[in-house]
């Protein structure tokens, strides 16, 4: 009787470690998916992050100042930048379905 109340006194510590170490690994990766997706989902970005984020999506350019004068307008809009600088327009489909007057797309 008295091994068995030692075996449970002493597997009850390592039980609650096991069950915090588990829930810190599922809060971090929680954590790293959300942080991923911040800013490239509708909706994520604050307004006066959008000029870092178009910074960088109309980095490869070579017509910088139009790239940046729509990717504003757009971000301002919808509050998301897709990932990159070309394409990735499904993570974001305020910005992929805003066209233009003739059918091409508004946002670079």
């Amino acid at each position: 009787m008295a091994s068995i109340s030692s075996l449970l006194l002493l597997s009850l510590p390592l039980m609650f470690l096991f069950f915090t170490h588990n829930q810190a690994a599922s809060s971090t990766e929680a954590a790293a998916t959300s942080s991923e997706l911040y800013g490239t989902t509708e909706g994520t970005l604050q307004p006066q992050e959008c000029g870092g984020r178009c910074t960088a999506r109309c980095s490869a350019t070579a017509f910088k100042k139009p790239c940046m004068f729509f990717c504003k307008k757009c971000c301002a809009t919808c509050l998301c930048v897709p990932p990159g600088t070309y394409g990735n327009k499904q993570m974001c489909p305020c910005y992929n379905n805003w066209k233009t007057k003739r059918g091409g797309p508004k946002c670079p």
